[in-house]
C-alpha cells in the first residue's frame, strides 16, 4: 500500500481536473458536504458501485489538499455470462 500513496502523493500527481463524475460517483452531485478531516492529505480510497447499466464501476478517490475529492482512476469491472447460447 505505501508505493500506491507514494505514487500518490509525488508533486504535480493530482494536479489535473481528474475524471468527470458519473451517475453513483461520490462527487457526482459536486464535492461531499462532510470534509474527511482525519485523513491525510494526498491518500486514496476506492468506492464502488453498479452504474445505470448495471456495471460494477471502481473509482479510486484522492485527498487533495482542500479536503475535496479527486476521482483518479475509474475501472469497469467485466460482467461474465455463464450462458452457453
Amino acid at each position: 500500500m505505501a508505493i500506491a500513496l507514494t505514487g500518490c502523493t509525488s508533486p504535480g500527481s493530482h494536479s489535473s481536473a481528474g475524471l468527470a463524475p458519473i451517475p453513483g460517483s461520490i462527487t457526482y452531485h459536486g464535492q461531499p458536504r462532510t470534509k474527511l478531516t482525519k485523513s491525510p492529505v494526498g491518500s486514496s480510497f476506492p468506492h464502488t458501485f453498479t452504474d445505470q447499466w448495471g456495471r460494477q464501476v471502481e473509482e479510486i478517490y484522492i485527498i487533495r489538499p482542500d479536503r475535496g475529492l479527486l476521482i483518479a482512476d475509474r475501472h469497469y469491472r467485466p460482467v461474465f455470462s455463464l450462458d452457453n447460447d
